[in-house]
């Protein structure tokens, strides 16, 4: 009878931690589906607030167009949220006549990157190219403007010297020299109307003329038969051998880690420069087109938060939704909320990810790329990045969603600001216009290219499509200063 009574006492008790197993199993289930359906929520939050339809890219471009003409009139930032300036007030290269030897300078933020190549004109490509990269030394930078300046002529001394002229192509006066200038990642090195910003350097702000007269001043005295004539940023360069390769060639766009756009238009469309311009002929603009923002730019919780957080709130807003040096930030972010409201990745927050800017847009796109059944890059990523491990396969596929909701809506920006240049130009309707793609966020994302190429498309619909030719830049990286070198002098 004990023994009985033992029996049912354990088999009651057993059934009673079955029950009590299997209710705190439906518990967590239940749980955890509810965090799940939150991710989902946040997910599609996201997704809503930053779709980009065809009517929201017409009316972006409108804005683009609208802000573009303004800057173009006044100096009035209240007018525009751009504030453009004319670049450059010389012919750009036709692609028929530059033959010969061509040197060129490109500063970065402690480089100097030479170049030199031979054009052969009828718009063939460049030959016997040659590229060298020189850190400027830490001495030279803590120096006067003229001590840079006399390193850089110094060090073209070395170049022409390996690479010369043939004798044909000699000549008794002095040849010009291309001379650009890289903004960095944080505008380091950047030039803003009339001056150029160095803020790696000792001498952080000096005037564009200044520079020039400097600059010819140290090639003279190293005995160089060069000439600077424009100081220019490489976007500029960029569109000179886009314009080289194709007539067609209007515009040329940076989209790396930062953005910018050039475009050629005429004086006459630039009344606030009415006064210093030729009278007539073709200009370069450089848009500075990341400072762009309108109230049509889909922006969410996230940009708004990045942007508070950032060392410039408030300015360079369309740079923030499009470029590489955000994406990754954005993605992030999101992340993080998706992490504290609904354990994405478990109970407690994995500390990195609280990190700013610790996924860069590569590793965001290695995710967002990966084809893999499991999607093997996510997991890799994450955990190389953020420390974080045992990923199942549909959290997996959430991250590479909230990747494809911010690429999607970058590059569709990107390509609204594309149609809205050539809107500006009115060759829309019946013109080819060619549209020179230069960086690594167009280069290396295969879906942010396609993502932008296919948003032009539906903008512009089967008709009109075919006018709008978008296509990476030629001759290669760096490439830039050569072409402005090959250019005719300019008239003023």
């Amino acid at each position: 009878m004990k023994q009985q009574v033992a029996l049912a006492a354990v088999t009651t008790t057993a059934a009673t931690v079955m029950a009590v197993v299997a209710l705190v199993r439906q518990y967590w289930k239940a749980k955890q589906d509810r965090q799940w359906g939150k991710c989902q929520r946040i997910l599609r939050k996201f997704a809503r607030d930053c779709s980009t339809p065809v009517p929201k890219l017409w009316q972006v471009a409108n804005a683009m167009v609208c802000d573009m003409g303004a800057s173009l009139s006044s100096s009035d930032e209240a007018t525009s949220s751009l504030n453009m300036f004319v670049s450059y007030a010389s012919p750009l290269p036709t692609g028929i006549n530059e033959k010969g030897m061509y040197y060129g300078v490109n500063l970065r933020q402690t480089k100097i990157l030479m170049v030199c190549g031979r054009l052969q004109g009828k718009n063939q490509p460049i030959s016997d190219l040659y590229v060298d990269e020189v850190p400027i030394p830490s001495s030279v930078m803590i120096g006067t403007s003229q001590e840079l300046y006399d390193y850089i002529a110094a060090e073209l001394v070395k170049f022409s010297s390996a690479h010369p002229e043939k004798d044909d192509e000699a000549s008794a006066n002095d040849k010009k020299l291309g001379f650009t200038v890289s903004s960095g990642d944080d505008q380091s090195t950047a030039i803003s109307g009339s001056n150029i910003k160095l803020k790696n350097f000792a001498a952080d702000t000096t005037g564009v003329k200044d520079l020039i007269t400097g600059m010819n001043r140290a090639l003279e005295k190293h005995g160089l038969k060069l000439r600077v004539h424009a100081l220019v940023d490489d976007i500029v360069g960029n569109l000179a051998g886009g314009r080289y390769y194709d007539k067609d060639c209007v515009a040329a766009i940076t989209l790396g880690m930062g953005t910018n756009a050039a475009y050629v238009d005429t004086t006459q469309s630039a009344p606030r420069w009415h006064d210093s311009l030729p009278k007539k002929g073709e200009i370069v603009v450089c848009m500075e087109w990341g400072n762009f923002n309108t109230c049509h730019l889909p922006i969410t919780q996230y940009d708004t938060s990045l942007d508070a957080a950032s060392s410039n709130p408030g300015h360079r807003i369309f740079e923030k939704m499009i470029s590489g040096m955000y994406l990754g930030e954005i993605v992030r972010r999101v992340l993080v909320r998706m992490a504290q409201e609904a354990a994405l990745f478990g109970q407690n927050v994995p500390p990195k990810l609280l990190i700013p800017y610790l996924l860069r847009s590569p590793d965001m796109a290695a995710m967002h790329q990966d084809t893999s059944e499991d999607r093997e890059v996510v997991h890799e990523k994450l955990k190389e990045i953020f420390g974080i491990t045992n990923l199942t396969t549909m959290t997996r596929e959430l991250v590479a969603e909230v990747c494809d909701i911010v690429t999607e809506r970058g590059a569709r920006l990107a390509g609204a600001g594309t149609v809205a240049i050539v809107k500006k130009l009115g060759r829309i309707a019946n013109r080819r216009s060619v549209i020179i793609m230069e960086g690594g966020l167009y280069e290396h994302y295969r879906i942010f290219r396609n993502y932008l190429h296919s948003g032009v498309w539906e903008m512009l619909g089967n008709e009109l499509s075919d006018n709008i030719v978008v296509e990476h830049s030629h001759g290669g990286a760096g490439t830039g200063p050569l072409f402005l070198a090959a250019s005719p002098t300019p008239d003023s």
